[in-house]
């Protein structure tokens, strides 16, 4: 009875392995797919991240180099052959340095490009620095000389003082029906501080120099007549007889007893600078652009304006001027007297 029930025992153990009875089978572990295929992604996007800040550094690079390297873009105006162009130059605002280097820049590039069969130099400005001013005719000129292709200048809302300075560099001149021009003639102004500093800071100038007239005009006294004749000997009466040369050397259709009735610093409005021949014709851009292509004896042309594009060299620029920083260069500059064709409501 025992040994029948050892047996019925035995055959309901499970078959023996043949391994040790400490030693179980490995169990295999499950793959983290979901892991992988997450890695997977962010490797996926750090690639598509590095490329795309490797584009953003590349165009930063590219808008430095436009800041410095002078380029200017072009924007389509008016539609025409792309083989046949007539360029439009901007002269806006306060005439200076930085507006002469632009200018030159612009006309360089038209110079380069041999689509270009005529300028149009569009101006909106009362004038400003005497040699800036004197720097854009003679570009100006240079260019009318070296391609022989035409220049009109075409006068916006105000081309006064060294605008119209510039203006008469160009073979033709247009003004808009409300145009003011005209304002031919010198302006010098400076500041005197003696009473502030004296009186209301309590600061007393002293001033040490080789002779009488080293620091004419000064800012720390009020002028005399004689300074003031000196003022206009040394510094009006030269810059007064350029800027009459210039007008009666650029049109053609007035003496220089002619300019210098004109040249009393009175400013124009259109009509009369047309009666007075300071202008050849009055309208707007698009009559500008028709009189363009004409002189250079084309019927259809694609009109562009330069543009300068954003640049952050300009906004990052060490040169720019710190308004929290007071150098003893602007006091230099606060205190010289500056010599200008600009027409001034002051």
């Amino acid at each position: 009875m025992n040994s029948e029930q050892n047996s019925g025992f035995e055959s309901l153990q499970p078959p023996s392995s043949g391994l040790p009875p400490q030693m179980s089978p490995p169990v295999k572990e499950k793959k983290r797919t979901g892991w992988r295929i997450f890695w997977n992604i962010i490797l996926v996007l750090s690639v598509l991240t590095n490329i795309v800040l490797f584009l953003v550094l590349i165009g930063i690079a590219a808008i430095f180099a436009a800041g410095r390297m002078g380029v200017f873009t072009e924007e389509v105006i008016q539609t025409g052959p792309k083989t046949v162009k007539i360029a439009v130059i901007a002269v806006e605002g306060i005439i200076d340095g930085e507006k002469a280097q632009d200018v030159y820049q612009q006309l360089k590039s038209a110079t380069e490009d041999k689509h270009i069969k005529g300028l149009i130099i569009r101006i909106n400005s009362p004038g400003g620095m005497i040699s800036a001013s004197d720097q854009i005719y003679n570009e100006i000129r240079k260019y009318r000389i070296k391609t022989g292709k035409p220049v009109v200048a075409f006068m916006e809302g105000l081309a006064a003082s060294g605008g119209y300075y510039a203006s008469v560099a160009c073979d033709k001149i247009i003004a808009e029906p409300t145009t003011i021009t005209g304002s031919i003639g010198v302006i010098v102004g400076y500041l005197v501080f003696q009473q502030l500093l004296e009186e209301k800071l309590g600061i007393m100038p002293v001033i040490s120099k080789s002779g009488l007239k080293k620091d004419w005009p000064s800012s720390f006294h009020p002028p005399t007549e004689e300074e003031l004749q000196y003022i206009k000997d040394k510094l009006i009466t030269p810059a007064y007889e350029r800027f009459v040369e210039v007008v009666a050397e650029g049109r053609k259709s007035l003496t220089e007893n002619d300019v210098r009735r004109l040249a009393d610093g009175s400013i124009y409005g259109s009509r009369e600078a047309l009666d007075e021949k300071l202008i050849d014709n009055i309208g707007y851009l698009d009559d500008a652009i028709e009189l363009t292509k004409s002189m250079a004896g084309v019927k259809d042309a694609e009109v562009v304006e330069y543009h300068k594009p954003f640049s952050l060299f300009g906004l990052l620029d060490s040169r720019a001027p710190n308004l929290l920083k007071l150098k003893k260069s602007t006091l230099y500059e606060l205190t010289m007297p500056e010599v200008m064709y600009l027409w001034s409501l002051n």
